[in-house]
């Protein structure tokens, strides 16, 4: 079925999707798109919708965890030029959401805004860092937004203003949306302070974090108990308390790091993941009464 013919971007049929992660795992889709610019997103979007074909948009793949057995849709990334344009307009930085927010923190440090800084060293795109509301403790980057720019899955294009987000811990009210670029409001600093806690924040998760094998990050959300959304014990200290620290299942396992990572030490399937995200809910539901959340996304 022909049905992205006129499409001026890219498209791979049959894309194995592991090679799009950073888990490294997942099976293939049956096309993997990646548009020129928001008219051919437009093309994309509408066709698929005639065709009755599922879109699923991928960012830098941080967050999330594939089926082995693959996925019978149309998996879309903005990673394009157009699509990762940055500019700066006074204390306001202009974002394409297929920048890596790695990129985004860099690029204001050079032009002397600060603000970003609390994000290094988290993986994923700026639009990915938006729908998931991205941050650490108590920052985020829902409290930076001016403005965000979407495609409704009709193709049409609309501004949210700061007053139709809602940004909460871990979510938002972006996902129903193809996110195009976002306005953040940051402010003036010098480019050495600002350098000097980017390199503070990259040592401390560096020494925290792991880094040396595949992982998608933190695989479940803190828990929160109180009605105003607020994180309690970290699931982290939560996992190690029970001891799961090095328990793998196939090629799965628990970092010794971080308990809060599940790594691929290098053949790990979804599957293998799957049965041990199931354990660790279970033991930590046995040890605290508490249930946890996967913050990855899970795509079947």
């Amino acid at each position: 079925m022909n049905w992205f013919k006129g499409l001026k971007g890219k498209i791979k049929i049959n894309e194995l999707l592991k090679k799009h992660t950073t888990f490294k795992i997942g099976g293939r889709a049956d096309f993997f798109i990646i548009p020129k610019d928001a008219e051919d997103l437009r093309f994309v979007v509408r066709q698929a919708r005639i065709h009755n074909i599922k879109i699923r948009i991928i960012g830098a793949g941080s967050n999330i965890l594939v089926s082995d057995k693959g996925l019978n849709h149309a998996v879309v990334t903005l990673d394009c030029a157009y699509f990762k344009d940055i500019i700066i307009k006074g204390s306001k930085l202009e974002t394409g959401s297929g920048a890596l927010m790695s990129e985004a923190i860099l690029f204001s440090q050079k032009k002397s805004l600060s603000g970003l800084e609390f994000l290094t060293g988290i993986p994923g795109s700026v639009g990915g860092s938006l729908v998931m509301n991205a941050g650490v403790q108590n920052k985020n980057i829902g409290v930076l937004v001016e403005s965000v720019s979407v495609m409704g899955y009709d193709g049409k294009i609309k501004i949210l203003k700061r007053r139709d987000l809602s940004f909460g811990y871990r979510r938002s009210n972006l996902g129903k949306y193809i996110i195009l670029g976002a306005v953040l409001k940051l402010r003036k600093e010098s480019r050495e302070k600002i350098l000097k806690r980017i390199k503070g924040y990259f040592k401390q998760r560096y020494i925290s974090q792991e880094w040396k094998l595949p992982s998608a990050g933190c695989v479940f959300k803190n828990p929160s108990v109180d009605f105003a959304d607020r994180p309690t014990s970290p699931a982290g200290r939560l996992i190690d308390a029970c001891g799961l620290k090095g328990k793998g299942i196939g090629g799965a396992q628990v970092s010794f790091k971080h308990a809060n990572f599940i790594i691929n030490t290098g053949k790990a399937k979804a599957k293998d993941v799957l049965q041990l995200m199931e354990l660790i809910k279970r033991q930590v539901k046995i040890k605290f009464n508490i249930n946890l959340e996967p913050e990855i996304e899970i795509w079947k």
